[in-house]
């Protein structure tokens, strides 16, 4: 039993795409059909499952796990799925052909299906009908989305910012201020490799841009966007606090950050801009009260021709990219022959 309860937990508290139950489940599919592994030997599948959790979540979702091996690792500690626990998985496993491999990819598509749902809804979706609460309710309401909640704030603000950056056609422009022949010479592949300037060509004008750095950190922190007009971009989906704060700007190298939370209290807000040693770098600090207004904003009768069109299309186009695979869950389940009326919730290990 306190290996189903271990592998309930990590299934619940499993992002949309889902590595950890993932690797378990391949782990149990391998084993159960010969591979030369041993579930109480865990160095006989560390590495290897990782391999084969790559190959289903690239098929799945898209992508494949980015975080360091350490926090990858600790999959198999005493606190999720020890190797005593995946023991007693694998032999019930065995024995019931197949079973908790069968468990875990039907979790994975019922979780999948309410993302589909909320991918469904932004499809249809128009600048009259569109309306940013219902959409971000779709995964605040429910259990199994929750826990990627970070990633639609951040597909949210993006899809924003964007919009009204190329809106106002904001230009972004460099130039070589200290005309130095001599510099410009012996640099002259700096300046045309990496900067695109040469001694002829002293100044440039480009669009401004955003662009999303397209990992979400698993400790919540780090850089989610960056702009070519200057402000690292971080966006938070719990309340700002101080902590937090500074555990930003100390992970963030970018001379100006702009912080997005949620609606937080305006002591602390107004404390961490005006009183913290490192609000110098703090550019500004937005709430999701602002990023509705400015949603608002686009979607209005005045702008929905254009801005409410764009931004849509530039929601729905991340979107995609975040989640770009979701139909292949069931080709998978059924080239494995797993069967829904196999599973029941309650099963036991006896």
């Amino acid at each position: 039993m306190e290996s189903k309860k271990a592998l309930d937990k990590i299934i619940r508290k499993s992002r949309v795409h889902f590595y950890k139950p993932i690797q378990i489940a391949e782990i149990l599919y391998h084993y159960r059909n010969g591979a030369n592994i041993d579930p109480a030997d865990l160095e006989s599948y560390r590495n290897i499952s990782k391999t084969w959790r790559d190959q289903i979540s690239k098929r799945l979702v898209g992508r494949i796990c980015t975080s360091s091996q350490k926090f990858q690792d600790n999959l198999f500690e005493s606190n999720a799925m020890p190797p005593a626990l995946l023991v007693e998985l694998a032999e019930y496993n065995n024995k019931t052909d197949g079973l908790v491999e069968n468990y875990i990819y039907h979790k994975i598509k019922n979780r999948m299906s309410k993302l589909f749902e909320a991918i469904q809804y932004l499809d249809t979706a128009t600048p009259e009908t569109f309306d940013l609460n219902d959409f971000i309710g779709i995964f605040t309401e429910e259990p199994g989305l929750r826990r990627s909640i970070d990633k639609v704030y951040e597909i949210t603000v993006y899809a924003l910012f964007s919009t009204i950056v190329r809106a106002l056609r904001l230009e972004v422009s460099l130039s070589i201020k200290n005309l130095n022949a001599a510099i410009m010479s012996d640099f002259e592949e700096f300046l045309k490799l990496v900067v695109g300037l040469s001694k002829d060509k002293t100044e440039i004008k480009i669009p401004a841009k955003l662009f999303r750095v397209g990992v979400t950190n698993a400790a919540d922190r780090g850089l989610d966007m960056w702009a070519n007009f200057g402000p690292a971009i971080q966006v938070k989906h719990v309340s700002l606090s101080e902590d937090i704060a500074e555990d930003v700007t100390e992970n963030i190298t970018a001379d100006r950050i702009v912080l997005i939370c949620l609606d937080g209290e305006t002591e602390i807000i107004q404390k961490i801009s005006n009183q913290m040693p490192f609000s110098d770098r703090i550019q500004g600090i937005i709430t999701l009260s602002d990023i509705e207004r400015w949603y608002t904003t686009c979607l209005s009768e005045k702008y929905r021709g254009n801005l409410g069109q764009q931004v849509l299309v530039d929601f729905k186009r991340e979107l995609s990219f975040e989640f770009p695979c979701l139909n292949e869950i069931e080709p998978l389940i059924t080239e494995r022959g797993y069967k829904q009326e196999l599973i029941v919730d309650e099963w036991s290990l006896t």
